[in-house]
């Protein structure tokens, strides 16, 4: 937890946040694994803060300053994303790195499910995400000061790359099939077709505010892990949340009547994506869908490490989240052999 004086950081915030005056209250949201986020009561109204975990961190994560430079560049596209009110880069007077945001009213949809809601209803909550997809990876990074948001070169390479590193400095037991992933990934990267685009990271229903009465986003949020990249990354994370399970850290649609319950299959994602960005089929799906899985378990890998080291964010239930890394590193592995 963060060790902080209330009376300090609401004198520090009247001063730097416009319109926020005296603080009554902090609350943090339970969910989230990643930076802890807080929801500031003032007079005034509600905020939003996003902090830098405590403790020592792995150098490339929890980089909140990216995530405020994002969501700030994006204000002027029409990305829906929060109003970014304030960043500070010290440790004091919060104890780590943090930002302040504006407090979007409306609803975080946690079931993919979406109980209670009508096909129709489902069918509409599904469009507006993949609408949105698309106008993020329709937006040029130069033209809103984005064009370094990334480093250059084969994105995929990169990441796979990245992920693999993070995941052998958090490993914490011998996975077999995890290894022959990695190789299999490293021996089947796709060459760089050039497309670039600002990528999410983490796209998926939970990480969206939507309108109270209506299927419309009001801020995507969780920028953490955005970066220049390739879309095709975000959109296959988004289609694995169709196969992954009900149940767990991550919950997916798997085993989902999806006709039924209104909710579009893999294909018709990927073609609504494709037409509204006016784009051809991808190529190299089962290669994107792998590298998906992989990422995700070294994510959940490192929530596994930080709570053993008594740094997690919302340490939850270990046991059933080595079972996840575990089903996921099947799946992942049956999706690159082709069964």
């Amino acid at each position: 937890m963060h060790s902080f004086d209330p009376a300090e950081l609401s004198t520090y915030l009247s001063a730097y946040v416009p319109g926020f005056d005296g603080l009554e209250a902090i609350t943090r949201f339970s969910d989230g694994q990643s930076n802890p986020t807080y929801k500031l009561t003032t007079k005034s109204g509600s905020f939003v803060l996003r902090a830098k975990p405590p403790g020592v961190l792995l150098p490339s994560a929890h980089q909140i300053e990216r995530e405020y430079h994002v969501m700030q560049a994006l204000a002027q596209t029409a990305v829906p994303v929060p109003k970014m009110l304030h960043l500070c880069r010290e440790d004091a007077p919060f104890g780590a790195a943090f930002f302040v945001m504006e407090m979007l009213e409306g609803r975080v949809l946690w079931d993919p499910l979406l109980p209670g809601m009508t096909p129709p209803e489902r069918t509409a909550i599904h469009d507006a995400m993949i609408t949105t997809l698309a106008r993020l990876h329709s937006v040029n990074p130069t033209q809103i000061g984005l064009a370094d948001f990334g480093a250059p070169g084969n994105y995929f390479a990169r990441q796979c790359a990245r992920w693999t590193k993070q995941y052998r400095a958090t490993q914490t037991q011998a996975r077999p099939d995890v290894d022959w992933l990695i190789d299999w990934l490293a021996q089947n990267l796709p060459a760089d077709d050039g497309q670039i685009a600002i990528t999410h990271g983490d796209f998926r229903l939970d990480n969206m505010v939507f309108a109270p009465n209506a299927p419309e986003v009001l801020g995507l949020l969780d920028w953490e892990l955005s970066t220049l990249g390739h879309p095709m990354a975000d959109l296959a994370y988004q289609c694995m949340g169709l196969r992954l399970p009900n149940s767990g850290l991550v919950r997916g649609l798997g085993g989902a009547d999806r006709a039924a319950l209104g909710i579009p299959f893999e294909d018709t994602y990927i073609a609504r994506y494709c037409t509204l960005r006016g784009i051809d089929l991808p190529r190299n799906w089962p290669f994107y869908l792998t590298f998906s899985y992989f990422r995700l378990l070294a994510i959940l890998q490192g929530i596994v490490a930080r709570a053993q080291s008594g740094n997690a964010s919302n340490p939850g239930d270990m046991v059933a989240l080595a079972a996840s890394i575990t089903t996921m590193a099947t799946d992942a592995c049956a999706i690159a052999r082709g069964d």
